[in-house]
């Protein structure tokens, strides 16, 4: 279990620079309980490993989903074996926590340069010139944004413990933006939807 711990995070995580050929079988005997958050995006990078491993011999067992802050948890104290997902840097106080690097190996991107930022429906941004977070400084604007009746714009932000979360809670303050908007915060994909709908 220790030496595919060493696969834990970040889909790049050396399957391609295992010594071992597919023919060798190195996982023959070894079982691995992959994990991964609720995210159903995420589900194709922890296929593509899981059946890698199933490949090499690996006696994969069935994806658990888990909160990421319970997922490197579990990777650390060896309830788990890995996940194919790290949201760098969104995700390093969850991973500094559960041990960082003296607890995980991770290597590689699947993807880079994501951007963060705050998105409106086109037509509305058009139509009110809106182009910068600033904008909703303006009672009128922040209105055309409210949901749940209060008057603010309900800006769907962040999960809790997430490096995003910091960036819009300093920018809130930064930019004085309190008094005009309300940062919704919960599960990713429960907050997501509800944004949706």
């Amino acid at each position: 279990m220790k030496a595919i711990r060493a696969l834990a995070i970040g889909l790049g995580i050396g399957i391609t620079t295992m010594s071992a050929t597919a023919s060798d079988m190195p996982g023959k005997g070894v079982e691995v309980v992959p994990i991964q958050g609720a995210i159903a995006e995420e589900s194709f990078q922890t296929i593509i490993l899981n059946e890698a491993l199933v490949q090499l011999g690996y006696d994969v067992q069935e994806t658990k989903e888990v909160d990421y802050s319970a997922g490197y948890t579990s990777i650390a104290s060896g309830d788990a074996t890995f996940m194919a997902v790290n949201w760098y840097p969104l995700h390093n106080g969850m991973y500094d926590n559960a041990g960082g690097d003296d607890k995980f190996y991770r290597k590689g991107h699947y993807i880079k340069g994501a951007a963060q930022g705050y998105l409106v429906d086109k037509k509305t941004a058009d139509k009110y010139g809106i182009d910068n977070i600033g904008d909703f400084k303006d009672p009128e604007i922040a209105k055309l944004f409210d949901t749940d009746g209060d008057g603010k714009a309900d800006l769907t932000g962040c999960q809790a413990g997430w490096g995003c979360e910091g960036v819009i809670e300093h920018q809130l303050d930064a930019f004085e933006l309190r008094d005009t908007i309300t940062h919704k915060q919960g599960q990713y994909a429960a907050i997501i939807s509800d944004t949706i709908a």
